[in-house]
């Protein structure tokens, strides 16, 4: 997807780092993933999913395995986006996704405590 097709202004930045970042859209209830030169569009449940196959991936056996190349395909299921990552995409990507998932937490543990002094 296009990030041309999206209008910036209505998505929200939940978490970036130097190799990309993660928009949520209020309006279209999805998230957006600006990562490797890819602009994908993901529900809440595929970003788990998402999060799940990233950490799944044992980046000390890939860097370690001679027989093969650094790179690993990640998808699932379901999923109509493919990613060709080497090692340090992958390190970038789990970082992105670990540190989006925090700030859920966070935010969620905000809302909490705030309706907790309201109540």
């Amino acid at each position: 997807m296009e990030k041309a097709c999206i209008d910036i202004n209505q998505l929200v930045n939940v978490f970036s780092n130097a190799q990309g970042s993660i928009y949520q859209s209020d309006k279209l209830n999805c998230f957006y993933v600006d990562f490797g030169g890819k602009f994908a569009r993901f529900n809440c449940l595929s970003l788990q999913k998402l999060k799940k196959v990233v950490e799944d991936i044992d980046i000390e056996a890939l860097l370690l395995n001679t027989r093969k190349a650094d790179f690993e395909l990640v998808t699932f299921n379901g999923c109509e986006h493919i990613y060709l990552l080497n090692a340090l995409e992958i390190i970038a990507l789990k970082d992105l996704l670990q540190g989006t998932f925090t700030m859920f937490k966070l935010n969620h543990m905000i809302s909490d405590c705030l309706y907790r002094l309201v109540v």
